[in-house]
C-alpha cells in the first residue's frame, strides 16, 4: 500500500460578492483542517462567470483573508487562466462519445427537474449548443467526514448535466474536478450546499482518470426563516475591525470550544490555539445561524 499523500487543502471563493460570515466558517474549517496536520492551504478564485463577478471583489476577498489571519500558500490561482485545460477535457469527452451537444432552451426544459435526454442521440453540431455529459444508471457514493455516507443514482437523481454552457463558459462541475487534480488537492472542505454535486464530480474523476480527494462538507448557516446565509441574502461583508470577534464566533459555529481568555485576542493567537486544538469530529451536522452567536 502506498503511503498517504501529504495533505493539500484549498479555499475556492467565487468573486460574485464579498466574503460573509458563512464564507468565513468555510474558509476557517478548510484552513484549520490543513494546518492541524502540517498541510498546505491553497487559494483559488473560481472566476468562471465574468458577467456575475463583482468589480473589486477579488481584491477585497484577498485583503479580508489576510486581515483575518488566513494566509495561504503559493500564488493565487484563477480559473479564468485555465480555459485551455477545460477545453481539452471537453474535446476528449466528446471524442469518446461521453458527451454531446444539446440545443434545448430553458423554455423547453421549464418544469423538468431532470434533463429528459432530448438531445442525447440527435448528433447536433457543437456550434450554438451546450455540452452535456452522459450519465449512467448507476449509484455514485462517498463517505463524508461530517455528513456520513452520501449516494446518488446519476440517471435518476441528476440526469445528463452541462459541462460547457451554450455561451461557451465552462461549468463548475468540470472546472473544479480538473483544478483539484491539477493542484494536487487531497482534501476538500466546503459547504454542504455542494454535497449533492459530489457524485457528479466522482463520475468525472473516474472518466478522466483523476484521483478522488477526501470530502468534508460543513453544515450551512441558516437564517431563522430557513434561508441559507449567502451573498445574495442579507449577508453583510466581514468587517475588518471585527476579525477577532468573528473568528471566535466562527470557531464556535464549527463546534470548537475556544477558552474565555481568547476573547479579544489577536487573530494570530486565536488561530494558533485553533490549529493546536482542531477537532473536525466536533463539527455539527446542522446549524442554525442563531447558534453561531452564542458567546
Amino acid at each position: 500500500m502506498s503511503p498517504p499523500r501529504p495533505y493539500v487543502g484549498r479555499f475556492a471563493p467565487t468573486p460574485s460578492g464579498y466574503l460573509h460570515f458563512g464564507s468565513l466558517v468555510a474558509a476557517l474549517a478548510s484552513f484549520l483542517d490543513a494546518r492541524a496536520v502540517g498541510g498546505r492551504w491553497l487559494l483559488r478564485m473560481e472566476d468562471l462567470d465574468p458577467p456575475r463577478e463583482m468589480p473589486g471583489a477579488q481584491d477585497t476577498i484577498l485583503r479580508t483573508l489576510d486581515t483575518y489571519g488566513l494566509h495561504w500558500d503559493g500564488p493565487v490561482e484563477r480559473q479564468s487562466t485555465r480555459h485551455a485545460a477545460y477545453a481539452a477535457a471537453v474535446d476528449r469527452l466528446l471524442a469518446q462519445g461521453l458527451a454531446y451537444a444539446c440545443r434545448c432552451s430553458r423554455k423547453q426544459l421549464e418544469g423538468q427537474l431532470i434533463y429528459p435526454g432530448t438531445c442525447r442521440d440527435r448528433q447536433h453540431p457543437r456550434e450554438d449548443a451546450a455540452i452535456r455529459l452522459r450519465v449512467p444508471d448507476a449509484e455514485y457514493a462517498f463517505f463524508d467526514r461530517v455528513q456520513g455516507r452520501f449516494a446518488q443514482n446519476l440517471a435518476r437523481d441528476v440526469g445528463d448535466f452541462i459541462i460547457q454552457r451554450r455561451d461557451g463558459l465552462y461549468a463548475y462541475q468540470l472546472a473544479v474536478v480538473l483544478d483539484d487534480a491539477w493542484q494536487g488537492i487531497t482534501d476538500v472542505v466546503r459547504g454542504a450546499d455542494l454535497l449533492d454535486s459530489t457524485p457528479r464530480q466522482l463520475y468525472l474523476q473516474a472518466l478522466l482518470g483523476l484521483p478522488q480527494p477526501r470530502y468534508l462538507h460543513i453544515p450551512l448557516l441558516l437564517q431563522p426563516d430557513g434561508h441559507k446565509l449567502g451573498k445574495s441574502y442579507r449577508s453583510p461583508p466581514l468587517p475588518p475591525e471585527r476579525a477577532p470577534a468573528e473568528l471566535l464566533r466562527a470557531l464556535r459555529a464549527l463546534g470548537q470550544r475556544p477558552p474565555a481568555e481568547l476573547e479579544g485576542a489577536r487573530p494570530e493567537a486565536m488561530l494558533a490555539w485553533a490549529i493546536a486544538h482542531w477537532q473536525a469530529a466536533a463539527i455539527p451536522h446542522c446549524l442554525g445561524l442563531s447558534e453561531a452567536f452564542v458567546r
